[in-house]
């Protein structure tokens, strides 16, 4: 039985023909032409001024956190239902997260529980834009203008999305990706930081690169890290990127026949793209409405060659996270107790995504 992951990068372009060229000159380090371009051809896409690269997608939440100063004593509003980097890079600065609610329908933060989690303390709220659907940013932005705070997008899974016709990775004080393999791009692992911000943009260099000063060779001033990409990662990255509006537009068009073949399938609930929303659909995720029946589908996909993943737990009920100061959070966890991210990924057929809907299907008959 041939098994369909949930996810598989697309290497369809320049991939060797640039990690050739690496190795044939031999800049395989951390210094190459590949990187300045990957940079610039990053921040052209997402249009930011600014694109640093560095080993994965942790250490950019750690970059941009860092240049914006937080650290020990200082609280940063994140939400509760997300990927642990999230949470663990606020700690690895010292400060604390405050974790607020999803929303039922879009899972992403909920800007309404907010600001009644702002303190003396607070100092920035991080975004996630789960899964791939935008957060509803004006109303984040209006409370971090209301209570000066800073705004860090994690989209890390938000590549390619779009809230009302721009980018995210546009609207925070600074933006971080993920280029892990199972990401719309990838370099393997590796990440980025976006910002416009020249002084942040300054800053992330001089702490990736071990603190040494930009224009002082050997010269620290500062603690910093070794957090840096090679040239033989960017090669990919560039690649890939090239091909991004083409994995973007599959991957909306793999949702597209998920929505239509799973219309009619009871006890599932869709994902939905807001009016404000481009959705890039990293993963196509769906509700099992019964939460005792999700462990049970996945289990019957397992069996028939269909590779699954639950939704993420949420951060609070994690033992590293337990003691962090909460809210109600209630709708993360019926969320997380339901959800299933199906196969999503470039190359999947469509007669792969027909027969994993009618498996779903057949399963929603069986449990009748």
């Amino acid at each position: 039985m041939k098994l369909i992951p949930v996810s598989q990068p697309a290497l369809i372009g320049n991939e060797k023909k640039y990690v050739k060229d690496c190795l044939d000159t031999n800049w395989i380090s951390g210094k190459g032409k590949y990187l300045d371009l990957f940079e610039k051809k990053f921040a052209d896409y997402i249009n930011v001024k600014y694109a640093i690269t560095c080993s994965n997608g942790t250490v950019a939440l750690h970059l941009a956190l860092l240049s914006l100063d937080i650290g020990n004593n200082d609280e940063v509003i994140c939400p509760t239902f997300t990927y642990v980097a999230t949470a663990n890079s606020v700690l690895y600065t010292g400060a604390k997260p405050i974790f607020v609610d999803c929303e039922p329908d879009t899972w992403n933060l909920n800007p309404k529980k907010i600001e009644k989690l702002i303190t003396k303390k607070t100092k920035a709220i991080i975004v996630v834009h789960i899964y791939g659907h935008p957060c509803d940013m004006e109303p984040i932005l209006k409370i971090a203008r209301k209570y000066n705070l800073y705004i860090i997008e994690d989209a890390a899974e938000a590549l390619g999305s779009e809230y009302k016709g721009r980018k995210c990775g546009t609207f925070g004080d600074v933006a971080t990706f993920s280029f892990y393999g199972n990401k719309i791009i990838t370099t393997g692992e590796g990440g980025m930081v976006v910002t416009n911000n020249k002084e942040i943009e300054k800053k992330v260099k001089l702490l990736k690169g071990q603190g040494m000063d930009l224009k002082k060779q050997y010269w620290f001033k500062v603690v910093g890290y070794n957090y840096r990409m090679t040239n033989v990662q960017a090669a990919l990255g560039l690649a890939q990127l090239e091909n991004i509006k083409k994995f973007i537009n599959q991957r909306r068009k793999i949702a597209d026949l998920y929505n239509k073949y799973l219309a009619d399938v009871d006890g599932i609930t869709l994902p939905i793209e807001k009016p404000y929303a481009k959705h890039s659909y990293w993963m196509y995720s769906i509700l099992v409405n019964d939460s005792t029946n999700r462990d049970r589908l996945m289990r019957f996909l397992k069996v028939r060659g269909i590779e699954t993943r639950p939704f993420f737990y949420p951060m609070h009920t994690m033992p590293v996270h337990k003691k962090v100061g909460t809210d109600d959070l209630k709708i993360s966890e019926k969320v997380s107790k339901k959800g299933i991210n199906l196969p999503t990924f470039f190359g999947l057929k469509k007669k792969e995504i027909k027969f994993i809907a009618y498996k779903i299907k057949q399963f929603e008959d069986l449990i009748k």
